[in-house]
C-alpha cells in the first residue's frame, strides 16, 4: 500500500474520531467496525459509544435517565426504576413488522385469493431498504449512538449466537444489559470466533441490529420524556443477511432486538438451516418427591401464564419446579439423539398486571431489586402498583397511573397499562434451575402447547404421536392479549404461539418440525396440550390454576415415565378417571374440564379446516391434511 493511501486512510480515521468519538476498542473486530461506521454515517449521531456492560456504565446511564426525567427512581426498592412510555408506544405492532425475502413465499404462505394472510407480513427487501434508508438518514442527530455487543445464550455455549445492536435509546441499553449477556466479554468471544472460522461469511459472524426511536434533535427541536415516532414505526427482518432494522418505537418488543426479533424471527430461520429449533417456549425442571427430575418446554401466547408456570410454587407436597427460562427456548439434538435446550435470554420481561403473591410469589420477590418497570403505576411511598397486585392498599397511599395522572379505584381507568412490564435479571429468581446456564443445555422430556380457551379444549391431553403433536401445535387457538395492539379480545389462531414470530414460511416451519422425528438417533419428546382457562356458564374459571397446575404436571411427569393413566379421546389421550391428584383441591368440577359436545368438537375441526384452506391453500404439508381427516373421523365415531 502506498504511503499516500495510508495517510489518507489515517486522515479519514482521525476525522471520524473527531466527529463521532474513539472506536479504537473495535479495531480488532473489522466487521463490527465496518457495521458501526456505515450506520453512523447514515444516522449522523453526535457521538458513538461502545458499551462495555460494566456496573459503572449502567449506573451512569440510569442516573442520566433520572436527571432527564425519563426514569423515576423507586426508593421503596433497591436499584429499581420506572419508565413511562408514550401512550402511542405500548406494545408490539404486528402489522408494522416485516420479513423481507426475495420471494414472498419464502416469508409467508400465499393465502387463498381475497383472504388476508394471518401468518406474517412480507415486503420486498429492496423496497424496504429504500424506505428505511430515508427514515434512518439523520435519525440520530443530536443523540448518542450506542454500540451494544450481546450474546443470546451463555457466551461459551455452542448454541449461543452473537449480535451487535446500534441504538439511540439509553432505555434500550439499560434493558439489554438485563435481558442479554452484554459488553466487552462478548466482543472478546466474537474475536475468538473470527479466528476459529477464518473464511466464514460475514453474515454468519453476528446478527446486525439497527434501532432508532426516530426522533432526531435537530436545531430548534426540544426533546421529550419518551421519544418515538409512532406514525413511522417499521420493524424489518432480513433473514438472508441476518439483519434487523427497527425504527420509530422504544417499546421493548420493538426495540430490544435481541428478544423476539433476533431470538425468534431471525433465529428460527437460522435454526431451520442449521437443524435446530428457536421457539416461543418456557423451560422448567420438575422434580418428584423421590428426587427424579424431568425438563419440560412449553409454548403459550403472551400473557397466558408462561412466567407463572416457569416459576410455579407447587401445591403438591414434595414436588419442586425450577425455572430455566420463561419465554424463549433454543433446542437442538445432541450426538446421542437427546433434544437439549438453552434459554438464550438473561432476564425476564414479564407482564405485570395479574402478578401477585398468589399467582407468582417468586416473581414478586425477585422484582424488588435491580428491576426496570415500564408503564406500571407509582405509589407515594416510592413503590409500584398494578391491577391484581397484593400488598398495596390504595386507601393508604396515593397512586399515580402509568399516564402520570392521579388514580383512584373509581376513576374508570387502569392504574397500570394492560401490557406493563418488569425487566429483571434471571439470576435473581429464587427457583432458578442450577443448570440454567449449562452450555450444552438441559434435556427436554416433554413439550407442552396451550392457550386461553374458555370452552371445548380439555385441561390436559397428550398427542398420539409426534406427527399428531405437530398438528396440535399447528392448530393452537387462543384469546388475544394486550401484548399485541389489537382492538378487542377474540379467539384467534396462534400456531405454536409463534404467529407473530415466524422468521420464514409457516408451511416450511411445519415441514421442519415434522422432519425432526426422522433425524438419526433422534428421541423426540412427548407432546401435550393444556388449557387452564376453561370457564363455566357463569363465566368463572373452573380450574384454580397457579400452584394447582402442579397436579397437571404430575400427570405429565407420570406419562413421561410410562404410566398407563391415559385413554383415547377425539382430541388426544386424556387422563383416566382419578389419575389427576385432586386431594385437597376443593370443589372443582373435573368432568366439566374434560367435557365437550360433539357440536363443539365439530366446530373446532371446522375452524381448523377453514384456517388451513384460507391460509395455506397450496402449502399445507400432507401430514397435516391427514391429521385433520383423522380428527374429523374420531369426532364422527366418538360415542361418549
Amino acid at each position: 500500500m502506498s504511503l499516500l493511501r495510508v495517510w489518507r486512510l489515517s486522515r479519514v480515521g482521525i476525522l471520524w474520531c473527531r466527529r463521532y468519538g474513539d472506536l479504537s476498542s473495535l479495531k480488532p473486530y473489522r466487521y463490527v467496525k465496518e457495521f458501526v461506521e456505515k450506520n453512523a454515517e447514515l444516522c449522523n449521531p453526535k457521538c458513538v459509544k461502545v458499551c462495555d456492560g460494566t456496573k459503572e456504565e449502567n449506573e451512569m446511564l440510569l442516573n442520566r435517565l433520572v436527571e432527564d426525567k425519563r426514569l423515576i427512581k423507586l426508593t421503596k426498592y433497591e436499584n429499581c426504576y420506572l419508565a413511562r412510555t408514550s401512550p402511542e408506544d405500548v406494545a408490539r405492532l404486528e402489522d408494522r413488522t416485516f420479513i423481507c425475502t426475495p420471494k414472498e413465499r419464502d416469508a409467508i404462505p400465499i393465502p387463498k385469493k381475497g383472504v388476508k394472510s394471518q401468518l406474517g407480513y412480507w415486503m420486498d427487501p429492496e423496497k424496504m431498504e429504500a424506505e428505511l434508508k430515508e427514515k434512518f438518514s439523520g435519525c440520530m442527530e443530536g443523540r448518542t449512538m450506542y454500540v451494544i455487543p450481546f450474546s443470546m445464550g451463555p457466551i461459551d455455549s455452542p448454541l449461543a449466537k452473537i449480535g451487535i445492536q446500534l441504538t439511540d435509546s439509553e432505555y434500550v441499553v439499560a434493558s439489554m444489559r438485563i435481558m442479554t449477556r452484554m459488553g466487552s466479554d462478548v466482543l472478546k468471544r466474537l474475536g475468538e470466533l473470527e479466528k476459529e472460522n477464518i473464511g466464514q461469511s460475514r453474515k454468519d459472524m453476528f446478527v446486525r441490529c439497527l434501532h432508532s426511536v426516530g426522533y432526531p434533535l435537530r436545531p430548534g427541536t426540544d426533546d421529550v420524556p419518551w421519544p418515538c415516532n409512532p406514525d413511522g414505526v417499521t420493524i424489518a427482518h432480513f433473514p438472508d443477511r441476518n439483519v434487523i432494522k427497527s425504527y420509530g418505537s422504544g417499546y421493548g418488543g420493538n426495540s430490544l432486538l435481541g428478544k423476539k426479533c433476533f431470538a425468534l424471527r431471525i433465529a428460527s430461520s437460522i435454526a431451520r438451516t442449521e437443524g435446530w429449533l428457536a421457539e416461543h417456549m418456557l423451560i422448567l425442571g420438575i422434580t418428584n418427591p423421590e428426587g427424579r427430575k424431568r425438563y419440560i418446554a412449553a409454548a403459550f401466547p403472551s400473557a397466558c401464564g408462561k412466567t407463572n408456570l416457569a416459576m410455579m410454587k407447587p401445591s403438591l407436597p414434595g414436588w419442586k419446579v425450577e425455572c430455566v427460562g420463561d419465554d424463549i427456548a433454543w433446542m437442538k439434538f445432541d450426538a446421542q439423539g437427546q433434544l437439549r435446550a438453552i434459554n438464550p435470554e438473561n432476564g425476564f420481561f414479564g407482564v405485570a398486571p395479574g402478578t401477585s403473591s398468589k399467582s407468582n410469589p417468586h416473581a414478586m420477590d425477585m422484582i424488588k431489586s435491580n428491576t426496570l418497570f415500564t408503564n406500571v403505576a407509582h405509589t407515594s411511598d416510592g413503590g409500584v402498583y398494578w391491577e391484581g397486585m397484593d400488598g398495596v392498599d390504595p386507601s393508604k397511599v396515593s397512586i399515580t397511573s402509568w399516564k402520570g395522572q392521579n388514580w383512584t379505584k373509581d376513576c374508570g381507568e387502569l392504574a397500570a397499562h394492560a401490557n406493563s412490564r418488569f425487566t429483571t435479571p434471571t439470576s435473581q429468581c429464587a427457583v432458578i434451575d442450577p443448570k440454567w446456564e449449562e452450555s450444552e443445555g438441559v434435556p427436554i422430556d416433554a413439550i407442552i402447547f396451550g392457550g386461553r380457551r374458555p370452552t371445548t379444549i380439555p385441561l390436559v391431553f397428550e398427542s398420539f404421536n409426534w406427527q399428531h403433536g405437530v398438528f396440535l401445535g399447528a392448530t393452537m387457538r387462543s384469546e388475544t392479549t394486550a401484548a399485541a395492539k389489537l382492538e378487542e379480545k377474540v379467539i384467534r389462531h396462534d400456531p405454536f404461539a409463534m404467529k407473530p414470530f415466524f422468521g420464514y414460511n409457516f408451511a416450511q416451519y411445519l415441514e421442519h418440525w415434522l422432519s425432526l422425528e426422522n433425524r438419526k438417533n433422534a428421541r423426540v419428546p412427548k407432546i401435550f396440550y393444556v388449557n387452564w382457562f376453561r370457564k363455566n356458564s357463569d363465566g368463572d374459571f373452573i380450574w384454580p390454576g397457579f400452584g394447582e397446575n402442579s397436579r397437571v404436571l404430575q400427570w405429565i411427569f407420570r406419562r413421561i415415565e410410562g404410566h398407563n393413566i391415559a385413554k383415547a379421546a377425539p382430541l388426544g389421550m386424556i387422563p383416566r378417571s382419578g389419575t389427576i391428584d385432586t386431594q385437597g383441591l376443593g370443589n372443582v368440577d373435573m368432568q366439566a374440564l374434560f367435557s365437550a359436545s360433539k357440536s363443539d368438537l365439530e366446530a373446532e375441526a371446522e375452524a381448523i379446516e377453514k384456517f388451513f384452506q384460507e391460509q395455506l391453500p397450496e402449502d399445507l404439508p400432507k401430514a397435516m391434511k391427514k391429521e385433520l381427516e383423522c380428527l374429523k373421523d374420531r369426532i364422527a365415531n366418538n360415542k361418549q
